[in-house]
């Protein structure tokens, strides 16, 4: 494998269709597409300033390396890549790719990250501010996770979470085959529209959680005191430590709490209307 160290570039395409490279305190300054069309590269405590500086690129480790804010649309296109313990500043990274794996990695602005991506493996990573990460992705897992971004996970499919917070309104929208564990889900509008949710060991928050959610399962979860409405037009099989202070016309299914503070079944109700709810003895 070829290196270059401790240099800068700058302009369009510096680095267009190179094969077999590490980089080692390399910056990449103004200018874009400063590494394009490329196939398994490296990059080690590098620098990157300029827009678009990683597109499709097949096979890529990235380490100790920092996006910008400028850099912005930053990686595209770009198969079977790993970045780890790395620092991005700009948005809409991520995006139309296969087997992204993360690592010990903190986005500043998520803002429309992880657009259609099929594969992501994300360790320890953080994300902060912007809307809409992860739309339309799948085959996602994740172990330990921090985000307050607005409303992420939506249109995801085959998603596997653990240990995560996550504090967001409408996360988890119109999505299929999600299983989380031990995590708080902190926002209003949890899970609307999807199929196939599994909660474990979960703390829940928000006003109207888990509505119009069909197959859907809580193992073991808490929710909070100022929850309401919960598990309307839903089918749900629902096992709640603690107090659930209110849920209001589920479809069908069972649901079984400590104590429930009040229950709404009005002339609104769906068919089969036919959910036991009770208290544990």
């Amino acid at each position: 494998m070829k290196l270059i160290k401790d240099e800068k570039f700058g302009g369009e395409r510096p680095l267009f269709a190179c094969h077999d490279l590490r980089l080692e305190n390399v910056t990449i300054t103004d200018g874009e597409s400063g590494i394009k069309q490329c196939q398994n590269m490296e990059a080690h405590d590098c620098k990157f300033y300029g827009k678009y500086p990683w597109w499709h690129v097949d096979g890529a480790y990235i380490e100790n390396c920092y996006f910008a804010m400028d850099s912005r649309s930053a990686i595209w296109y770009t198969n079977d890549l790993v970045m780890k313990n790395s620092r991005i500043d700009g948005p809409k990274f991520f995006r139309e790719m296969k087997n992204l794996e993360l690592e010990n990695v903190e986005i500043t602005d998520a803002d429309e990250t992880f657009w259609k991506v099929n594969g992501i493996k994300i360790k320890n990573v953080k994300l902060h501010g912007g809307t809409y990460p992860f739309m339309f992705s799948e085959n996602i897992y994740v172990d330990g996770f921090e985000s307050d971004s607005k409303y992420v996970f939506q249109y995801c499919k085959n998603v596997e979470i653990h240990n995560a917070k996550i504090l967001t309104k409408d996360s988890f929208w119109e999505c299929e085959n999600v299983t989380v564990y031990d995590s708080v889900l902190d926002g209003e509008y949890l899970a609307w529209h999807s199929k196939n949710v599994r909660l474990v060991n979960c703390h829940l928050a928000g006003e109207q959680l888990l509505c119009y959610t069909q197959n859907l399962v809580l193992e073991n979860c808490t929710i909070d005191a100022a929850c309401d409405r919960m598990f309307e037009y839903s089918t749900v099989e629902a096992d709640i430590k603690g107090h659930i202070e209110n849920i209001k016309n589920p479809t069908s299914g069972h649901i079984i709490a400590d104590s429930i503070g009040s229950i709404t079944i009005d002339e609104n109700v769906r068919q089969p209307n036919n959910c036991v709810i009770e208290t544990r003895k």
